[in-house]
């Protein structure tokens, strides 16, 4: 990765008041020689789950949200990686594309459930419905055999993210909605579709890559995984080419006038009320 911005992109932080860098997410056939992985897990599939192939149990007891996981490499400034058989929680398999379709267990669990065997999450009307929606939103495969999450500066020069991710609260989550729009010029450049909250880091800024369509896209609105964003904190995704763009043309926006100054007062306040400074 090119760090010759190194000094524009803490300017462009400062002035948005985010006080952590972004976090970079690619592909690669290497795994990393260190960093944070869920627990080692079989692979399943919508065939063996028809076949009652799977054992859920194992999978379920050794539970874990890739949400947690980048978490603790954003606070320790760590890389988070996945795979098809690193993926700690059967939605985040589907998510990032190392399992397609989702297995029926799951689209059962994320919905109603199964009465007297299984209580469901709720976050779809029906197993129907929701079986439609997945098939709707259908996420790119997994491009390579891991997925990585590290803080941007730890991105070495011959490597380069393919997506870009800010978690950032309210205030200056409106400063990044409205300078994708300004370089954009696109009144709906910004998306937030429903998804479990690795879905809008990957899923969907990838499908709407694919389809050659320059989109941000807001996450974190999966209460299941709140618990690992911090208070008031949402997700912000852009593909690294938009990232560039916006890095290069913050000066000549909103950004630099009065308006954006009464703005950057409430981002202090906030960070009072949360004793952050």
């Amino acid at each position: 990765m090119n760090t010759d911005k190194d000094s524009e992109l803490s300017g462009f932080l400062e002035t948005l008041g985010l006080d952590e860098e972004p976090v970079g997410i690619c592909y690669t056939d290497k795994k990393p020689e260190n960093g944070l992985s869920p627990d080692y897990l079989d692979i399943f599939s919508s065939e063996k789950d028809i076949n009652n192939e799977v054992n859920w149990n194992e999978i379920f007891s050794k539970f874990s949200c890739s949400l947690g996981h980048i978490k603790r490499a954003r606070k320790h400034q760590e890389c988070a990686w996945f795979s098809k058989n690193y993926y700690g929680c059967p939605g985040a398999a589907f998510w990032m594309g190392f399992v397609k379709p989702q297995a029926q267990t799951i689209i059962d669990y994320v919905s109603t459930g199964i009465p007297g065997v299984m209580e469901g999450e709720f976050y779809c009307s029906s197993p129907q419905d929701l079986k439609k929606i997945f098939a709707y939103i259908d996420p790119e495969p997994a491009m390579d055999k891991y997925l990585v999450f590290k803080p941007l500066s730890l991105f070495k020069e011959n490597e380069t993210p393919l997506l870009i991710t800010f978690f950032s609260r309210p205030e200056s989550l409106a400063g990044l909605h409205q300078l994708a729009t300004f370089v954009s010029n696109d009144p709906e450049v910004v998306a937030s579709p429903w998804s479990a909250a690795c879905g809008s880091l990957v899923a969907w800024p990838l499908k709407y890559l694919a389809q050659g369509k320059k989109k941000a896209v807001i996450g974190g609105w999966d209460p299941s995984a709140r618990q690992f964003f911090k208070n008031d904190e949402l997700s912000f995704t852009i593909p690294f080419v938009f990232f560039n763009e916006m890095v290069t043309s913050y000066k000549n926006s909103f950004l630099k006038t009065v308006t954006w100054a009464k703005v950057q007062k409430k981002i202090k306040l906030s960070k009072k009320v949360w004793k952050e400074i």
